[in-house]
């Protein structure tokens, strides 16, 4: 997950988990990037680095979804699409496009912020992936976008306008600067990233789709065109999948790098670092080895940094989770609760979704490393009434999660469920079992695959026998089968802490989440 600056080399992927349409700049000795955030609130990380191997995660541009109404429910693969990240005239600024809405922008004069509130660009359904330019030979500015077929009924094509200096307005309807339906062999064109250099305008645009598709680059004397093509980079015969969509970036020594994603299932979009350079071949960028990704290189001519990467780690100081932490939609008031010592503090909210956690708003999520670790996380569920449940998840189009339950003799137990990518309703993956004093130690080990195993330590080695399953590790017993991790349609897999109860009157109870740990086991081989 982090590179020892004493290695020469660094190894890919240098972000092991689901960062999705990376964009990246810099700005003097600091970079910086940010990545597609969906349905989930914060949104737009923003990470930053000063060697482009060791990244941590410093805050968020969005701290809410708008409409807020809108998103007051989850909607896992709409909201943030493939963000763009730059800095002008003093301010740091990020485009994104909505495939329901349009293209929004915010901005703020510091990466940490504050950020202004989403601002719409242009309105319209299927505007997604937009990048900004803004000229300094001419003084103009530009944006270019896709198209998402599923609202617009148009793909494949990238669309260019002049823009408003101040970027809160398009000057234009817009002309197609390239269509991919001329091009053969190319399909789903999208995420495009906009840049001027050497004279020529230049689009880095990837085509192919996200598992097997290829980085292209455009260049163009004038913004509007015409564009001639390049495939600049792509599997050939290593094993990185689908190498595209991301940005360019050059250093002060005047080396030039290019971030993009692999998308790897479960796991989603993890992010690499290729060589890059120009003048290959009439001038055009050459990427990684001669076209192909690099699995591992020299190290970027800059000065050497501490290990680091984003905090997966959280004792929830004051009761308030860490940056590394989204909701699944617009949290409310009363969720969390703060208070003076650690621990977070969740109320068990009351809900008619009770039997499908894929329809709560109220999951705390992180990302799915995307390495084999060990998840574990201490559980106490306090005062509640009947029904009243929490428990740590791994979640996507499937889920399963374990946890601890009161029931209606007000007796806790330890319960373990899941639900397939085909069902409405969760059933047990293992019989419930005891836990005396509402109290569970809950641990999942997951593997290569994204094979998960649940286990958990109620601290009643008592109990062993008549569970027959055994004591593992300090205490903890295995429950259930093995569940393998599932994406949704855009999104990595998610680990979630969820607290909740069913539908009735009056305060359902509160559960309480300490030492949750992230232990990244040795890396495989084949990394």
């Amino acid at each position: 997950m982090s590179a020892d600056p004493a290695e020469p080399v660094y190894r890919n992927p240098v972000l092991d988990a689901d960062w999705s349409d990376p964009d990246v700049i810099r700005v003097g000795d600091d970079f910086y990037l940010t990545a597609s955030s969906f349905g989930r609130v914060p949104g737009l990380p923003l990470l930053h680095s000063r060697d482009l191997v060791n990244w941590t995660l410093v805050g968020h541009a969005l701290q809410r979804l708008e409409p807020e109404s809108e998103f007051a429910v989850p909607r896992h693969d709409c909201g943030v699409w493939a963000p763009s990240l730059r800095h002008h005239d003093g301010r740091f600024w990020i485009f994104w496009g909505d495939p329901d809405r349009g293209v929004f922008q915010v901005n703020a004069p510091e990466i940490r912020g504050p950020w202004t509130r989403p601002h719409l660009v242009k309105a319209g359904r299927g505007l997604i992936d937009p990048c900004p330019l803004w000229d300094d030979e001419t003084g103009e500015a530009y944006l270019v976008h896709a198209w998402a077929k599923s609202r617009s009924g148009v793909k494949n094509r990238l669309t260019g306008h002049r823009m408003h200096p101040h970027g809160t307005e398009l000057l234009d309807e817009g002309k197609v600067i390239v269509d991919g339906d001329r091009i053969p062999g190319w399909f789903t064109l999208e995420g495009p990233k906009l840049y001027r250099h050497d004279g020529w305008f230049w689009i880095f645009a990837p085509a192919g789709g996200v598992e097997t598709g290829w980085q292209g680059a455009f260049r163009s004397r004038a913004f509007f065109g015409p564009y001639e093509e390049k495939v600049v980079l792509e599997q050939k015969d290593t094993d990185v999948n689908g190498p595209h969509q991301g940005g360019w970036v050059r250093t002060p020594s005047g080396e030039d790098w290019f971030l993009h994603f692999q998308q790897r299932g479960a796991y989603g979009r993890v992010v690499h670092l290729q060589p890059m350079r120009w003048g290959g071949g009439g001038g055009w960028p050459v990427i990684g080895d001669d076209g192909a990704p690099v699995a591992e290189h020299r190290r970027p001519d800059l000065p050497p940094q501490p290990p680091a990467a984003p905090a997966t780690d959280d004792d929830f100081p004051g009761g308030r989770p860490g940056r590394q932490w989204q909701w699944t939609a617009n949290p409310r008031d009363g969720w969390a609760t703060h208070h003076s010592a650690d621990g977070l503090r969740l109320t068990c909210v009351r809900t008619p979704d009770a039997h499908d956690l894929r329809a709560l708003p109220n999951v705390l999520t992180q990302r799915l490393p995307g390495t084999p670790c060990t998840v574990e996380v201490d559980l106490r569920l306090d005062d509640g009434e009947p029904g009243a449940r929490a428990g740590l998840a791994v979640l996507g189009d499937a889920y399963s999660w374990i946890g601890l339950q009161r029931g209606p003799d007000g007796t806790v137990r330890l319960v373990h469920r899941f639900a397939e990518t085909v069902a409405d309703q969760e059933r047990d993956a293992a019989p419930p079992r005891p836990a005396p004093g509402g109290r569970a130690r809950l641990r999942v080990d997951i593997d290569d695959g994204a094979r998960c195993r649940f286990s958990y330590d109620t601290g009643d080695t008592a109990n062993t026998a008549d569970t027959g399953d055994g004591a593992g590790e300090g205490g903890f017993r295995p429950s259930g089968q093995v569940f393998t991790a599932t994406p949704w349609r855009w999104v990595g897999a998610l680990l979630g802490l969820v607290a909740l109860a069913p539908t009735g009157q009056g305060h359902a109870g509160t559960a309480t989440f300490t030492q949750f740990r992230i232990r990244i086991q040795e890396k495989r081989a084949d990394r």
